[in-house]
């Protein structure tokens, strides 16, 4: 069930921060009677999904949607049209699909360019050091548009000293990212924060923050 005092405690948040903050809702695993619900008293979110399927189910044009998670490029196809922005770009591959099927839709994609900051194997995402190199490789792909960069933090039981250094990285790699000139880049986000770090990554810089658990409490998975 939606946390609304957990809603305000984000408001008060990002407005102390003193910078506009796009606000995320992860709706992964919560139902679309949740999710309705949810809109109902934060219009102002933007709903992201992790998985394609998921985003299918609920997808409703009323709302804004965001592609957070891993994107497998079979499925690209499926959400192109959907979704304003996608979190998870950072590999070539990717790049050539998802400039094939916004061609197919003559649509600009935005994206994020996805960077690895734990060097984490589990996780997605180029290299801090190849970050730059990765944005200007995508100047062949007119139908691709650079909007920032994306990191999914490592866990580091609440060690918030390292935190505050992999987000000043990330702000670092941001900045040099705003000044890139190619005519598909126009960097204007660094997405960084989630339920157990948002505040570090508000205090580091962020300007777009993904809460799930904050905002719905502890994920329920169907039952397979």
């Amino acid at each position: 069930m939606i946390l609304t005092r957990n809603l305000q405690k984000v408001r008060d948040d990002v407005k102390n921060c003193g910078r506009e903050v796009t606000l995320i809702a992860a709706s992964k695993t919560q139902s679309k009677e949740v999710v309705d619900e949810f809109m109902t008293i934060a219009p102002d979110f933007v709903l992201g999904e992790n998985r394609v399927q998921e985003l299918l189910e609920k997808y409703d044009p009323r709302y804004r949607w965001h592609f957070i998670g891993r994107l497998q490029t079979n499925k690209v196809k499926y959400i192109v049209d959907k979704v304003e922005l996608i979190h998870s770009l950072d590999r070539d591959d990717l790049a050539k699909e998802i400039e094939k099927q916004a061609a197919k839709h003559g649509k600009i994609m935005d994206c994020l360019v996805e960077i690895n900051m734990g060097a984490e194997i589990s996780k997605g995402g180029v290299s801090p050091e190849n970050a730059i190199e990765f944005i200007h490789s995508m100047k062949d792909y007119p139908h691709i548009r650079i909007k920032g960069v994306m990191s999914v933090l490592p866990n580091l039981g609440g060690d918030e000293k390292t935190l505050g250094e992999l987000c000043d990285k990330l702000r670092e790699i941001f900045e040099q990212a705003k000044l890139v000139k190619q005519d598909n880049v126009d960097v204007e986000y660094l997405s960084c924060g989630m339920s157990a770090d948002y505040e570090i990554a508000l205090a580091h810089g962020s300007n777009m923050i993904r809460l799930g658990r904050m905002l719905f409490g502890e994920r329920v998975y169907p039952q397979q």
